[in-house]
């Protein structure tokens, strides 16, 4: 695991650090290495195109949108500001109105 990021801390330890994610210097996590820990999961992965970290978002907001969560708390969690970014990821969920209008 340690060479695809971080290895997680056990709960036992006490932390050495009050970061979440840092480094193997137990330094917190830079955006530049964050996004090349991406990059490298996505290539382990087997994926074709480099990933990064705002595309975890966008799966997250298509996920979330596919079963069916509103889209106001979906907007409150994604950070988003203006509802029209939001309103993007239940545009493409075609199956999420399909039983709307049946009791």
């Amino acid at each position: 695991m340690s060479q695809y990021g971080p290895k997680p801390r056990s709960s036992k330890q006490e932390p050495a650090s009050p970061f979440i994610f840092t480094s193997e210097r137990a330094a917190p996590f830079s955006t530049a290495g964050y996004r090349k820990m991406v990059a490298r999961l996505g290539k382990a992965a087997g994926f074709d195109v480099i990933i990064h970290p705002h595309m975890l978002k966008h799966a997250c907001g298509y996920k979330l949108a596919n079963d069916g969560v509103d889209t106001r708390p979906l907007q409150a969690y994604l950070g988003c500001k203006n509802i029209q970014h939001t309103v993007r990821y239940t545009e493409l969920a075609p199956t999420r109105f399909k039983d709307f209008w049946r009791d």
